[in-house]
């Protein structure tokens, strides 16, 4: 029997590798995509929790020069301590270091004297230079 020589073959295996190939580097990307995506999410969730424990600092420092059964309504109240650190917060805030500085200037207002009170209130979470890093600074200006 006189066999005929095939010159077709082997055609089907470097494309099926190729392609194997291309889809194994789609299938990272959507991968790498979805984390990146997952990690501004997140971010942008503890974000929004500084600015709301920076926002606690700031009302507490209100709180402490405004506080009718501590200051009596004539007086002009000191600055808390500063800078003073709120921890340990509460809830979702727990993981948040928040340290308020406060400066009172006293001023006049026509006969009255009044005092202004520069209140700046920095929640911080995280390493710095870390992935999971975020900080947020409020500054308050009141006067009483």
């Amino acid at each position: 029997m006189n066999r005929v020589a095939r010159t077709e073959s082997g055609f089907v295996l470097p494309t099926a590798i190729f392609l194997l190939v291309i889809l194994a580097a789609l299938g990272g990307y959507m991968v790498s995509l979805s984390r990146t995506s997952h990690l501004s999410s997140a971010l942008d969730i503890q974000g929004g929790r500084a600015y709301q424990a920076a926002r606690a600092g700031i009302e507490w420092a209100a709180w402490q020069v405004v506080d009718p059964q501590t200051q009596p309504p004539t007086s002009t109240a000191p600055c808390p301590v500063s800078p003073t650190t709120l921890n340990p917060l509460a809830g979702t805030l727990a993981a948040f270091t928040v340290v308020v500085t406060c400066t009172r200037t006293p001023a006049t207002d026509g006969a009255d004297a009044v005092a202004i009170y520069q209140v700046t209130s920095t929640a911080t979470s995280g390493t710095p230079l870390g992935v999971d890093y975020v900080e947020r600074r409020i500054q308050a200006s009141f006067s009483k």
